[in-house]
């Protein structure tokens, strides 16, 4: 009877610090990894699909004078891909504050969706400036780019970090870490579409 009594006691000890364990967890779950993972890993491909093969007058092609060229969009994408993690990792290292998810507007879908549409005004500071993307080569970029992407996957991959509870503001409103992370994911399918349609244009070099 002590020893039924005793496997009773501790079946419910289990079940009760399981259940413990699952309430303070605060780490990402299977499906958001998989969906941040997904994102990154297909913007990384598509880049480097997209930049294949490229001659030197393709790369430096523009459609007006003090527009892009594809080789500005990789130069913008490899910087960006940076600052916008050191950014994150800045926030990382503040205070939670759940109390501020209140004021997220967007779900993830939307903010993807939205970063992605080269139309969106989203984004409110993106500027045709490159003096901060100095980059001796368009591969230099690509295999920098490839880098902090990989480690980044890594990070998605791996991390225990409350990203939902740490929430910031952004130009265009309110989000989490976990949506920054989708927001860096998807930036650089944002300027992938645009390359593509720069390359569609009529002008653009043979080779």
């Amino acid at each position: 009877m002590l020893k039924r009594t005793h496997g009773r006691l501790l079946i419910t000890l289990l079940v009760i610090t399981g259940l413990a364990g699952t309430l303070n967890n605060t780490s990402l779950s299977q499906k958001e990894r998989k969906f941040a993972i997904n994102l990154m890993k297909e913007g990384k491909a598509e880049l480097f699909q997209s930049a294949e093969g490229l001659s030197g007058a393709q790369l430096n092609f523009k459609s007006a004078p003090g527009s892009r060229s594809v080789k500005h969009y990789i130069y913008h994408i490899a910087s960006c891909e940076q600052k916008s993690w050191d950014l994150l990792t800045t926030i990382m290292k503040t205070a939670p504050n759940p109390e501020k998810r209140s004021l997220i507007k967007f779900t993830d879908d939307q903010l993807v969706a939205m970063m992605e549409d080269p139309a969106s005004a989203l984004l409110v500071s993106e500027s045709g400036n490159t003096k901060n993307e100095s980059f001796k080569s368009v591969q230099e970029a690509l295999d920098f780019f490839k880098t902090q992407r990989m480690d980044h996957i890594k990070y998605m991959k791996l991390s225990t970090e409350d990203l939902r509870n740490h929430v910031v503001e952004m130009p265009f409103g309110w989000i989490d870490c976990y949506q920054f992370c989708l927001m860096i994911g998807s930036h650089s399918k944002r300027h992938i579409k645009q390359i593509e349609e720069l390359k569609s244009d009529p002008r653009f070099p043979v080779k």
